[in-house]
């Protein structure tokens, strides 16, 4: 599945809200979102509009690879 080329950081946090995630803290103009679900994990989300689409492969990737699916499988919980 296609990586969306016009997310913003805000709505990247409302769908990993989907998955357990929670902002803890924010510095600036990024995010700390943690989640309990598979085991402890953080990932930093900055609030720009739109994400780069390098920043944002690269989030999606350590969501995925934390809960042990694909980028595409993610993507499919995410958008659906």
């Amino acid at each position: 599945m296609r990586v969306p080329r016009d997310l913003s950081g805000q709505e990247l946090i409302r769908l990993l809200a989907k998955l357990g995630y929670t902002a803890t803290r924010q510095t600036g103009s990024h995010v700390r979102l943690t989640t309990q679900e598979c085991g402890e994990h953080h990932v930093t989300v900055p609030d720009h509009d739109p994400l780069r689409i390098g920043t944002l492969s690269a989030i999606l990737a350590a969501v995925a690879d934390h809960r042990g699916i694909t980028r595409d499988e993610l993507l499919g919980l995410l958008l659906d």
